[in-house]
């Protein structure tokens, strides 16, 4: 389950939760770059989109939501990878959305380890 140089972009609006997703997989060996809503990591992605492997984010943050932030990093780059993590169930939020897609979903909570598994698992 250990990073490989892999950069990844966590987006959580629980400045508790992405303190300790940015904890977790910075201790598996990722280098890690956070934000508090989906405009913030919007952002950071514009900005340094070449060093991400990965973007996790949470469908459910503030100023912008995840399926609007993928749609946005899709513009960007089409074959940015998604992890998506919610405390909604998948088809609360948006079934067409996600499991359509078959995007990568993680319920919360969820243990760090099992983020971990699904970053790797994602990564390849």
């Amino acid at each position: 389950m250990r990073g490989d140089d892999e950069t990844i972009l966590v987006v959580e609006d629980d400045p508790d939760l992405r303190c300790l997703m940015e904890e977790a997989l910075t201790e598996y060996g990722y280098t890690v770059v956070s934000a508090a809503d989906g405009a913030e990591g919007l952002k950071l992605f514009e900005t340094h989109n070449a060093i991400f492997s990965l973007v996790v984010s949470d469908l459910v943050t503030p100023k912008m939501k995840g399926k609007e932030l993928y749609d946005n990093i899709h513009l960007l780059s089409e074959h940015t990878k998604f992890l998506f993590i919610s405390g909604y169930q998948a088809n609360q939020i948006s079934q067409n959305f996600v499991l359509d897609k078959s995007f990568a979903f993680l319920q919360k909570p969820f243990d760090l380890d099992e983020l971990a598994a699904r970053v790797r698992e994602i990564l390849g």
